[in-house]
């Protein structure tokens, strides 16, 4: 039972973080929202939870190396944020969504692995990130479309 309540423990987890981060993305009413924030975070966390147990089990028999499905997580996200990247005339979009995916990548593989303080501060790192750093990022256009028209 310890081991139920240890691997519910890190799918809430894996759900919350991630959520927090795909909130604020659905605030944004961006492609990549809150469900699609969760589903990337929950699915690595698995992923991780899974090579871990198949290593327990073949440890003793086969050389496993659970690193290899953690590398597999990187490749495959990496190909799921290009697709949500667009070019839209002279801008490209969606950079910060494809960003964000990524993150919530790496903090699923933490809480998969147990690397919960990592995932936590990251996470509330990113979401001060996204939330934060908006407006600072509206104040210096401004200031650069100010100083363009002088």
């Amino acid at each position: 039972m310890p081991e139920f309540m240890e691997t519910l423990f890190k799918i809430i987890l894996s759900i919350l973080l991630s959520g927090l981060i795909g909130a604020e993305r659905e605030l944004r009413r961006k492609a990549a929202d809150l469900r699609t924030h969760i589903l990337v975070g929950l699915g690595s966390t698995l992923i991780v939870l899974t090579s871990i147990f198949l290593f327990d089990i073949y440890k003793e028999t086969a050389m496993v190396d659970p690193t290899r499905m953690i590398a597999g997580i990187v490749t495959g996200i990496g190909f799921l944020c290009a697709g949500t990247i667009i070019q839209a005339e002279s801008r490209v979009k969606g950079l910060t969504s494809a960003a964000a995916l990524w993150i919530v990548s790496g903090v699923g593989i933490a809480v998969g692995a147990g690397h919960y303080t990592a995932a936590v501060l990251v996470s509330v790192i990113v979401f001060f990130v996204l939330v934060s750093l908006r407006s600072i990022e509206c104040k210096i256009a401004q200031m650069s479309r100010s100083k363009g028209e002088e």
